[in-house]
């Protein structure tokens, strides 16, 4: 990911540098643990981790371009990362990787920094979903209107569509929990996966001290079905950072003006227009949705390897881990700063919710005369009659609110008068069940 999108804490997971660390911890502790079995001298596993850990420790960008400089001799990573540690360690290097293959250290290093990034992103979910109670909270009962198809339905409050997303990134926390302990798994397994050359025992012993499970059948790799599920949950976040930043253009939309991005001062919204305030962070969170979405047909594509492996899966995980994670990472971490710093207009609001004259409220309105002896079909007919003269005159000199239009309907006067038709429009009862939402959402907090 290129750097304007990326945040240190979680490109330091997919540094080389880091990487290289995980790959000696992996090797040195499947030496501990064939020394305890008498596979390899334990004064050998000893030596490795004495003499490795500082080496590993050391590697910076120096050390990762040494590194690099075999690879390009050996044409093969692992190997030239073997032959680099190798060097600082003495003799006692040749028991490292015992019985091993270079699946072992690559898929289970991968699920260490997989792991590592889900932490991560929860920590990262958690910022935000405190950031959209909050938000919910202060605006409970801010009336606003209730869009469907973008056309104006009935009224709501801005804190019950707050509520909304925050009942959603909800939902995404607990799949992103179950998507990081599906990937978080250990295969110590060695060539096809069948322990020939190492002992099980010693696969539960890196596992448990790297915090994972350990795989049940490896087959050489962790099967990819578990890697797919993890960009799939990474792919769902997305879509829900998307249909937030959705809404937030809408409402900053010049025709609408409820909400919009708050404008730091200096800022400059066009070079050719100074008047302009753009949803900028807003259509950003957009495309770097659709960029985490595009990761996860690959990682799909991935799960069909040949046999008990190839290493066509390779290539695509060494871009679309470290991408899908740091563009991830920033867009929840932009979404949080974008949502605790939304500029919200009530009054606005207020102004567009009785813009169409009361024509909202007329599902209660048909619902009353029904109430009163109107058969559905005609108190239907009366009340889309009032609702279409109220929108056909809106702003000229002959408009008539949409209550006035009720009541020159001979059906609607015969059963109801104004006293009536303007209880049954109370703004009140649309709001009468919001904290019975708002617990539904927040009991548990």
């Amino acid at each position: 990911m290129v750097p304007r999108y990326t945040r240190p804490q979680m490109a330091a997971i997919w540094s080389p540098e880091e990487r290289f660390r995980i790959w000696f911890e992996i090797e040195a502790l499947a030496a501990e643990a064939m020394a305890r079995l008498g596979t390899i001298p334990e004064d050998a596993a000893r030596v490795i981790r004495e003499k490795g850990a500082p080496r590993a420790a050391s590697i910076g960008p120096a050390e990762v371009e040494a590194i690099d400089a075999i690879e390009r001799v050996t044409r093969h990573d692992v190997i030239a990362f073997l032959t680099w540690m190798g060097e600082g360690i003495g003799p006692e290097a040749r028991f490292m990787h015992q019985g091993m293959t270079s699946s072992d250290v690559l898929d289970t290093c991968l699920a260490v920094q997989m792991t590592r990034a889900a932490d991560l992103l929860v920590a990262d979910l958690d910022a935000l979903l405190a950031a959209l109670q909050a938000r919910a909270f202060e605006h409970q009962f801010t009336p606003t209107i209730g869009r469907s198809h973008g056309i104006h339905a009935e009224p709501t409050t801005f804190g019950l569509k707050l509520a909304g997303y925050y009942a959603e990134f909800r939902r995404n926390r607990d799949r992103l929990i179950a998507a990081r302990a599906e990937i978080a798994t250990c295969a110590i397994s060695g060539p096809v996966g069948t322990f020939a050359s190492v002992d099980p025992r010693v696969e539960a012993y890196v596992a448990e001290k790297l915090g994972l499970a350990v795989e049940p059948v490896s087959t050489q790799v962790i099967p990819r079905d578990r890697h797919a599920a993890f960009f799939a949950a990474l792919g769902v976040v997305a879509s829900s950072i998307e249909r937030l930043a959705t809404e937030v253009r809408h409402l900053q939309r010049s025709e609408v003006r409820e909400a919009e991005e708050f404008f730091h001062a200096g800022q400059k919204g066009s070079s050719a227009m100074p008047h302009k305030r753009n949803p900028v962070l807003s259509e950003n969170l957009t495309g770097l949705a659709r960029l985490v979405r595009s990761h996860v047909v690959p990682a799909m594509e991935n799960v069909a390897l040949w046999h008990e492996r190839d290493i066509s899966h390779s290539s695509v995980e060494r871009v679309i881990a470290p991408d899908a994670t740091i563009g991830l990472d920033f867009a929840l971490a932009r979404l949080t700063g974008m949502m605790e710093k939304l500029t919200v207009y009530p009054e606005r609001m207020a102004e567009n919710l009785e813009g169409l004259g009361g024509v909202v409220h007329s599902q209660k309105v048909l619902l009353a005369l029904t109430q009163a002896g109107m058969s559905r079909e005609a108190a239907y007919a009366a009340v889309q009659a009032a609702a279409m003269a109220t929108w056909r005159a809106l702003g000229r000199p002959e408009s008539r609110r949409f209550r006035d239009n009720l009541l020159a309907e001979p059906g609607v006067a015969a059963v109801m008068d104004g006293a009536a038709l303007d209880a049954a429009m109370d703004p009140a009862r649309d709001f009468a069940h919001v904290r019975t939402i708002f617990d539904r959402v927040f009991a548990a907090e």
